[in-house]
């Protein structure tokens, strides 16, 4: 019979899988219920990559059942990768005492991602207040002017244009996804 049946519905754990480099992260199953997961990562997702599955998300209940492997083998933990939870981290350090907290690429990427378009938003603001009042500017230009030959030589407001013939509003609004890819990929 399998040694785990009697706790399996809360959690399930395997030592023998701990290795140095490790990965905590949570799941929600089809059911709604949220998993915290501790793999393997040398494993690389096959056979030996879980070390942990343990229901909820809580930085004490997966402690406690993190604890119940001896402190000997965690020590041998020497990194362990998370997303940017403050549970996860403060996990990390409680039951790995001498692991680095690794974050996650995909998570330290977004919030650089974000970062960026909330730059780009607010440029775009800057550059859309600016062509508004170049057009105003030239509205009362045309205003005041004391003939139509005047007028006609001040002409219908053009907005700057750049070497791909679009204005800089128009880069702006676009230009969301092309920001972070090397400039080979722009098309």
């Amino acid at each position: 019979m399998w040694d785990q049946l009697d706790h399996a519905d809360e959690y399930i754990l395997y030592p023998e899988n701990f290795g140095a480099d490790m990965s905590l992260d949570e799941t929600c199953l089809s059911n709604g219920d949220v998993y915290t997961i501790l793999t393997n990562k040398d494993a690389h997702g096959g056979k030996g990559a879980l070390a942990a599955m343990v229901r909820g998300v809580a930085s004490d209940t997966v402690s406690a059942i993190l604890r119940k492997v001896p402190l000997r083998q965690r020590l041998k933990v020497k990194t362990v990768t998370t997303d940017l939870s403050s549970a996860m981290m403060l996990t990390v350090r409680n039951v790995f005492p001498g692991a680095s907290l690794v974050n996650d690429r995909f998570h330290v990427q977004q919030l650089i991602s974000e970062a960026v378009d909330q730059l780009r938003i607010r440029h775009r603001w800057e550059v859309l207040d600016a062509e508004n009042k170049a057009i105003r500017e030239h509205r009362q230009k045309r205003k005041e002017a004391k003939s139509k030959e005047e007028r006609e030589l001040i002409g219908q407001w053009e907005p700057e244009r750049m070497e791909n013939g679009e204005t800089m509003p128009q880069i702006m609004a676009r230009s969301r996804h092309i920001i972070l890819k090397h400039k080979s990929k722009w098309n």
